[in-house]
């Protein structure tokens, strides 16, 4: 199996950051890193990760650069290690009178990933992680497809200036397209529903593209990815009982939820049922009961469920899910919108 690099968003991916309100900006810029909270289960499953011996964890955030000492204290706090971490300039941007740049988010990312891209080994195959909040659904796809060679100079031409990126920058972009290296290297985009979407959203961007409510659903992907053992699957499962209080069926309703959508199948269920004789020898502490029972309950979950889990593997057929971007754009933007509404209505 090839080695993974894993791409990762921070704010709303990781850190439980809200920034829909001048007080929460406020509050978020001067917070210390010993109160920042971490989403349920990431920094276990960060860790899980590490333990693999990945090509590579990269870091990508729209949070400025003037963070950048918190937000490592915070990883250190949380035990996660990582390779890369890219922060926003947006003082810089701000100094030169380019307002805008403060909100763009599709001329920074794909310029970052790519930069990032020739300068990692070709080989290496990349799974990223996102958020609903934004754009970071649609910008994972259009940076998989560029390297794929789905998607040509015109089209990420008019998708930058639908984004009202700067037009000094788009040549550079397009450039950084241009010379990026070519192959189907991204193998999953995971986006945490920190909005409540519904998965239904994502529809358009195929199978690659996998929504998804708490950690412990990305976890037993990668496990049936090939990309993580069974134990590292249920450490992170303990994670959410232990310090989130899970329920044996919540973590059940975790893995039907997505096998309905079939975003897995049955060999993850298969590989898990295996270590049963071995949770004893794990560090579960007051999560060995619920892991327990969870697993007891997957006994169940085959017979119930009948032909209804049969994953489409994103990467199989004779053609790949064809995006038209430009259209999407604007559809994306909407979706975003109507998240972020939502969040005020909740607030």
């Amino acid at each position: 199996m090839k080695r993974i690099v894993y791409r990762w968003d921070l704010d709303k991916t990781y850190l439980r950051t809200e920034f829909d309100t001048v007080r929460d900006l406020l509050r978020t810029a001067f917070e210390p890193a010993k109160k920042k909270l971490t989403v349920p289960g990431a920094a276990a499953l960060l860790r899980e990760q590490r333990a693999t011996n990945p090509a590579g964890i990269y870091i990508l955030s729209g949070s400025p650069e003037q963070m950048r000492r918190v937000l490592e204290a915070k990883l250190r706090l949380d035990g996660v290690k990582w390779d890369s971490f890219t922060l926003k300039p947006s003082l810089h941007h701000l100094v030169r009178g380019r307002v805008r740049f403060l909100r763009d988010q599709i001329g920074y990312k794909l310029a970052a990933l790519l930069t990032s891209r020739t300068q990692t080994a070709s080989s290496a195959d990349e799974i990223c992680f996102g958020d609903d909040a934004e754009a970071d659904a649609f910008i994972y796809s259009l940076y998989a497809d560029i390297c794929g060679e789905r998607v040509g100079r015109d089209t990420l031409f008019a998708v930058l200036e639908r984004a009202r990126v700067y037009p000094e920058e788009i040549p550079r972009i397009l450039r950084l397209a241009a010379d990026v290296p070519r192959g189907d290297v991204c193998r999953r985009i995971f986006i945490h529903l920190d909005r409540v979407s519904s998965p239904d959203a994502f529809t358009e961007l195929g199978r690659r593209v996998c929504p998804f409510y708490n950690y412990f659903q990305p976890a037993l992907a990668l496990l049936e990815e090939g990309a993580l053992e069974p134990m590292s699957v249920l450490r992170v499962g303990a994670e959410l009982v232990i310090e989130h209080g899970f329920t044996a069926d919540a973590l059940l309703a975790s893995y039907t939820d997505l096998a309905r959508r079939k975003q897995i199948g049955f060999s993850a269920v298969h590989e898990l049922m295996l270590e049963r004789p071995n949770l004893e020898q794990q560090l579960f502490g007051g999560a060995t009961a619920v892991i327990r029972g969870f697993l007891a309950r997957l006994d169940a979950v085959e017979a119930e469920m009948g032909q209804v889990v049969v994953r489409e593997d994103p990467h199989v057929g004779d053609e790949p899910h064809v995006i038209d971007y430009i259209a999407l754009f604007s559809r994306d933007r909407a979706r975003a919108h109507a998240a972020k509404k939502r969040a005020k209505m909740r607030l």
